[in-house]
């Protein structure tokens, strides 16, 4: 077996948090709670769901603008980071952020140096385009001492080329914030998987590299939310359980995680990344190295 280079142990939480102010220090009060439940189960890359501080379903723009905060000196960053610190991990958590008079859903990663990076949802769901600004900073990767991290959030999981882009940038994981919503039926298959569960096992699969997918639950103004979060491998399978639907639950999985600069050749003449005809198509979607990387 293979010297371990980089152990992490990934922990994602799915809760319910409630959009409305009166339940902002609640949700952020939650969050802490498991993600130091997390913590005592050894984890040491904590991921919480999109908008974890604010809910999701916000009543307009003028509501939803009420709900946010600068990035990185806002109250929700700012004690995510503080928990991050004292305990000398790695937390991702998703919030509502006020740039001047721009909002963005925004995913954060801190770590125990404090604040590392910010990612700005590219691709809005819904109502979210009569409030968000869509994301604008691209596809950040960000190198830390446990390996390189990238970020998504939630509809970008429906768009291969955003786990690719990160994958061809030499993300190790990407942590996937998300508030996956109940949709027209048939939402589950008889396995009781939901279409987001498989999207993200697939890009998983396609890319060789881990993705901690972290979801929410509960209803709020109406909207259902389904659940469902994995830790899929570099080969696509979850590792361990994907979550419930319904039930609050931190799950947890133990990987190398540098190990997907190496994930498994499928045989003797074929690899996924090696395969890749970027003399054909590279130049057209736009596709950029990770200076790490050779080329």
């Amino acid at each position: 077996m293979s010297e371990v280079t980089s152990p992490v142990r990934v922990a994602v939480v799915q809760f319910d948090p409630q959009v409305g102010i009166e339940h902002r220090e609640e949700n952020l009060r939650r969050s802490l709670e498991l993600a130091q439940e997390a913590l005592d189960g050894g984890a040491n890359l904590i991921v919480l769901p999109e908008l974890s501080s604010t809910g999701y379903f916000f009543n307009n723009r003028q509501d939803a603008f009420a709900h946010a905060e600068p990035v990185p000196d806002g109250p929700s960053v700012q004690a995510w980071m503080d928990f991050a610190r004292q305990h000398q991990v790695y937390l991702v958590a998703g919030l509502t952020e006020r740039d001047g008079a721009r909002l963005f859903n925004t995913g954060v990663l801190l770590g125990p140096d404090g604040f590392i990076g910010k990612y700005r949802k590219a691709h809005l769901w819904n109502l979210e385009k009569l409030w968000f600004t869509p994301g604008d900073l691209g596809f950040p990767v960000f190198d830390t001492p446990i390996g390189r991290i990238g970020l998504l959030i939630c509809w970008d999981i429906w768009f291969p080329e955003v786990p690719r882009i990160l994958s061809q940038q030499g993300a190790d994981i990407i942590c996937s914030l998300n508030n996956w919503v109940w949709t027209p039926p048939p939402l589950f298959d008889e396995a009781g998987k939901c279409m987001a569960s498989y999207l993200t096992m697939t890009a998983a699969h396609v890319n060789n590299v881990f993705i901690a997918a972290a979801s929410r639950i509960g209803e709020e103004r109406g909207a259902r939310y389904l659940g469902c979060s994995l830790i899929a491998g570099t080969n696509g399978w979850p590792i361990g359980a994907v979550a419930s639907a319904d039930q609050e639950e931190i799950l947890l999985a133990d990987i190398d995680l540098t190990s997907a600069r190496s994930a498994p050749i499928w045989n003797d003449l074929n690899d996924l990344h090696r395969d890749r005809r970027a003399d054909l198509y590279d130049q057209m979607l736009g596709y950029t190295h990770h200076p790490c990387l050779p080329r």
